[in-house]
């Protein structure tokens, strides 16, 4: 019989839906600017079909960076999809 392996399940923080880590992209804020998480620090997890959403996505950003700047967030966030895919 094959072992079963622990896989981390982590949380959307727009839509609440749990999923595979590894299905999950990974952001950071500091300071009030989003960027792709660096190893050190609080973080959090959004989906792929959230983060189609633009509507929601900006919500859920904006409450946590703690900022009112949505076109910046909105286009850091673009940048960084761009760069990972």
């Amino acid at each position: 019989m094959a072992k079963k392996f622990h896989l981390p399940t982590r949380m959307c923080v727009s839509c609440r839906v749990r999923d595979n880590q590894n299905n999950l992209v990974r952001l950071q804020c500091k300071e009030g600017e989003l960027d792709c998480f660096n190893g050190q620090g609080r973080s959090f997890y959004l989906c792929n079909e959230c983060i189609l959403d633009e509507k929601r996505v900006v919500r859920s950003l904006m409450r946590t960076c703690k900022t009112n700047r949505k076109d910046e967030l909105m286009n850091k966030l673009k940048e960084i999809i761009t760069d990972d895919r």
